[in-house]
């Protein structure tokens, strides 16, 4: 009988194939990690990680120190990068100023309790991924929340439509300018959180109520009517 003779094409293929065969099979581990559940047994677990505190006060600073180049360059007139002149957002804060706009200092009159939801004025936080505090620390929750406010002066619903629409921009320019320290109020509370608090509806309300109380207790001067979860996901 004649011994089989191994051509170098086969050899090649088989060569081939045996290079192949490890790669097919650590992508295919990557994918069962990261799509399969939790539940599943794996060899490690994808963890997600939100700012720390000195990470959010350093990207505070950030957004300080561009705050302050941007009003320079307002008030020297210069043009910005995308070819529009600052002078614009001078004017539009001029506007808000005429319509009645002027940033809050004190804490917010009690005339604002009598206004409820759906009267208020909108500011999207955008969308959280944060860490519950679990023991396997592989449970997390995925929200984006919009804050009502009341607007911080009751001649708002008797103005005029332009003086409305410039007092709403004046409005949400000063919000967002504090939306470090909404985030970080909203952040810590979730972070505090396990997965049996936040996964039932009770749950849920809990957790409105308390970024509610929470950002109306950081933030005096302004007043938070209801909060908006457009997005709730506990995994």
């Amino acid at each position: 009988m004649k011994k089989p003779v191994i051509t170098t094409a086969a050899l090649t293929r088989i060569l081939l194939i045996l290079a192949i065969l490890p790669v097919f099979g650590l992508n295919l581990a990557m994918a069962y990690i990261m799509f399969a559940p939790d539940s599943w047994p794996k060899p490690f677990y994808l963890a997600y990680q939100f700012p720390t505190e000195s990470a959010t006060e350093a990207g505070s600073a950030t957004e300080a120190g561009s705050a302050t180049e941007a009003r320079s360059a307002t008030e020297t007139g210069e043009t910005t990068a995308t070819g529009h002149n600052t002078n614009v957002a001078k004017a539009a804060a001029a506007e808000g100023n005429e319509a009645g706009y002027n940033a809050p200092t004190q804490p917010a009159p009690a005339a604002l309790l009598e206004i409820r939801a759906g009267q208020g004025l909108m500011i999207d936080t955008g969308a959280k991924i944060v860490n519950l505090a679990e023991a396997s620390g592989r449970r997390y929750i995925r929200v984006n929340i919009i804050l009502e406010f009341a607007p911080t002066d009751l001649e708002y619903y008797t103005m005029a439509a332009e003086e409305k629409a410039a007092y709403v921009t004046a409005f949400t320019e000063d919000v967002n300018a504090r939306l470090p320290a909404i985030n970080d109020t909203i952040i810590t509370l979730l972070s505090s959180k396990t997965f049996e608090d936040v996964y039932t509806a009770e749950g849920k309300e809990n957790v409105r109520q308390e970024i509610m109380n929470q950002i109306n207790s950081r933030l005096p001067e302004y007043r938070v009517i209801f909060v908006y979860f457009t997005e709730f996901v506990v995994q």
